[in-house]
């Protein structure tokens, strides 16, 4: 249950791009997504370049395991279905003190974010796959 929801969450990572806000199967998908998205005015450490192709092709994600609709508690998204942004439900920016982690998820960009894609390499690390889980190797220097 917690990866599925690591993995769905993964979707918002997948839908920061304008171009993908149209119809989206693997072959219409970009190669490689720049996450830089507009709800931060700076940021503090380099963007992460998220390879698209390299985890759906090489890792063999199906679309559905990232890209997400929300309803009643399960993902009724398809292939083939229109793909938002994220900010379209994680609309603030990075959650501040105590509160559920779910809420914190649903609610917050930078904590889906976060939560998805940290969370699904720690996942796989914990399998004895190779998964950077370090802030420095997604966010790197050019």
């Amino acid at each position: 249950m917690k990866r599925q929801l690591v993995m769905m969450f993964l979707a918002a990572l997948l839908a920061t791009v304008p171009a993908l806000a149209e119809v989206c199967t693997p072959e219409k998908a970009p190669e490689s997504i720049t996450m830089n998205h507009a709800v931060f005015k700076t940021h503090k450490k380099p963007l992460v370049t998220f390879n698209h192709k390299k985890h759906h092709e090489d890792y063999h994600l199906a679309c559905t395991v990232c890209h997400h609709v929300i309803k009643d508690g399960k993902n009724i998204w398809k292939q083939g279905d229109p793909v938002k942004k994220c900010t379209e439900c994680h609309q603030g920016t990075k959650a501040k003190g105590k509160m559920p982690k779910a809420e914190k998820i649903k609610g917050y960009y930078y904590n889906a974010i976060h939560e998805n894609c940290v969370g699904c390499h720690k996942a796989e690390k914990k399998k004895g796959k190779k998964a950077p889980t370090a802030c420095k190797d997604c966010h790197q220097k050019k």
